[in-house]
């Protein structure tokens, strides 16, 4: 059997599932986000933490004009134009604010939402994180249609007749009853205080449905980069001295109210209401409710096992239940009685593999003919790795045309080698990066490979979360398990390459053995290179920070 035989057969266990045209699509539109902002800068990258802070922003700059809001129907609008006008330095910013921010809050949710739908993040283990984030779309509609009623201008008066007309289509309330809420003699002051009431009380809501949202996720990113942060509110300032926020004439129920400027991010409902009636709106948004709800289970995908604990063997170290992006690992009494024991929750489990690579057992230089390890997958167990990567070095050894011998670790959500390339480049697939134990390059290297090349998601968009950070951070020495100090990092190289980076990994497959064939002394030699590679998707081990 030849080498590239061997290569071939020894690429994956499981073919990855590729991405359509449309993940592919926006792929490229956060890469050219990359090429703009940076990646760690990229705002396309950082939709929830860009939810959270301008949820806050909208949280500080309400709390600020709740203040000098006149609860009353006869206060209201006069009570807000002081603050526009007679205020303007600050409280018509902050009501610019207030308004600006929504909008952007909403068109951020309405991303988050169709990038997770697009890259195909949403079923499976993340169902309850998909699902959880649904209820966020309406409460924060309901929060928007509420704070434009309580500045009850003429626009006010066209959403509060919106909302009767919509919800008087829905069975026990009936137009005759919903409109004894827009009468004069209905719009009193304790309809303001209701009002204002559920305008603290649905955004209080809304944040308890973030919070659910977060439960299966181990840090998750609720900030953004300080770039990001201070770009965004300066961009919203921007946008209110430009176009401040101001009001139309006072509410006046006796007359029906001419064209009024709509905020089409929480209003757009209320002309469909008037141009389709309420009852095709109700099916569509009660149809979408339950398409995106459903959509776990109407789009299915076949789930790998979750991991399995092995008593015996796990000394409950934590190492698994700290690098668990999932929440998915707990620590409880080991069976013994003595220390603790890693506890899966399967149905929280991603089988990424960061546990079998952060548990000290995965290595593969135990003499036994099968390892058992303290945590590990069911579909790709350590030794199996071990025992394909054996095969293929054998397979490399035996044969006659590889000059270097190069082994390439890929996985599912990254770049993957070319399946019928050189004889001399073994391609191994594995879930994600982070499931590689440190050990595994050691080894390799041991065993005849001239250098290890490993095939990440980038940071910034890894399958599995914290995998490419988790790999780097290994590499590195600054977590555990590390690379032996021994190894020579010059032949190691971590290659962040997204799925459509092909060309991206070919061409640092190429430099490697390049450099790995060049003269002795590559190690100390190549410093220069490796830097430059790095701004091709290459993470030199200890040249730059990665």
């Amino acid at each position: 059997m030849t080498a590239s035989t061997l290569a071939s057969s020894a690429i994956g266990v499981l073919e990855p599932q590729r991405d359509g045209r449309l993940a592919s699509a926006w792929r490229r539109i956060e890469r050219g986000g990359d090429a703009v902002f940076g990646a760690r800068d990229n705002p396309l990258r950082q939709l929830g933490g860009l939810g959270f802070l301008l949820f806050w922003l909208i949280a500080a700059s309400g709390a600020y004009l709740y203040v000098f809001f006149d609860t009353s129907v006869e206060g209201a609008h006069a009570s807000i134009e002081r603050l526009t006008v007679g205020q303007w330095w600050l409280g018509g910013v902050m009501r610019s604010l207030h308004r600006y921010g929504s909008d952007a809050f909403a068109a951020v949710v309405a991303l988050h939402l169709v990038r997770e739908l697009l890259l195909g993040r949403f079923r499976g283990f993340r169902w309850f994180s998909w699902v959880s984030g649904v209820p966020t779309l309406w409460l924060s509609l309901a929060c928007g249609v509420i704070g434009y009623w309580l500045v009850w201008d003429q626009l006010a008066q066209f959403v509060a007749i919106g909302v009767t007309e919509w919800f008087g289509a829905l069975p026990g309330f009936g137009p005759s009853l919903v409109r004894n809420f827009i009468g004069p003699e209905a719009m009193t002051d304790r309809l303001f205080s209701l009002l204002v009431f559920l305008h603290i009380g649905v955004p209080l809501l809304l944040l308890l449905a973030m919070w659910a949202h977060m439960q299966r996720l181990t840090r998750p990113a609720t900030t953004v980069s300080r770039r990001v942060a201070l770009s965004g509110i300066g961009a919203l300032l921007g946008v209110s001295a430009a176009f401040p926020a101001v009001s139309l004439a006072p509410a006046d129920l006796d007359r029906i109210a001419g064209l009024v400027p709509l905020d089409w991010f929480y209003l757009a409902v209320f002309p469909a209401v008037q141009a389709s009636g309420p009852f095709a709106v109700w099916a569509l948004v009660v149809g979408l409710s339950a398409l995106l709800l459903f959509a776990p289970w109407i789009v299915r995908a076949a789930r790998p096992a979750a991991a399995i604990v092995d008593p015996a063997n796990c000394n409950g170290c934590t190492r698994c239940f700290a690098d668990c992006p999932y929440a998915a690992i707990a620590m409880q009494a080991h069976p013994s009685g003595r220390g603790q024991i890693a506890v899966v929750d399967a149905e929280k489990c991603a089988a990424c593999g960061l546990c079998a690579g952060a548990c000290p057992s995965s290595t593969p230089f135990r003499s036994l003919p099968s390892i058992t390890t303290g945590i590990d997958l069911p579909e790709l167990p350590v030794t199996l790795l071990r025992d394909r990567l054996d095969e293929a070095l054998a397979g490399s050894a035996r044969a006659d045309d590889a000059a270097t011998t190069l082994v390439v670790f890929w996985c599912r959500g990254a770049a993957r080698p070319a399946r019928h390339g050189d004889a001399g480049v073994l391609g191994l697939e594995i879930p994600c990066a982070g499931m590689l134990a440190p050990s595994f390059v050691d080894y390799a290297l041991r065993r005849g490979a001239d250098g290890v090349l490993i095939s990440s998601c980038p940071q910034t968009d890894c399958e599995f979360r914290f995998g490419a950070r988790w790999a780097a951070e290994r590499l590195r020495g600054e977590r555990e398990p590390r690379l032996r100090e021994g190894v020579d990092a010059g032949r190691v190289r971590l290659v962040y390459a997204a799925r459509e980076e092909g060309a991206l990994l070919a061409g640092e497959i190429a430099r490697f053995r390049q450099a790995l064939a060049a003269a002795d002394g590559f190690g100390d030699a190549c410093g220069g290179a490796h830097v430059r590679a790095r701004t091709r998707g290459a993470e030199p081990l200890g040249a730059v920070d990665g």
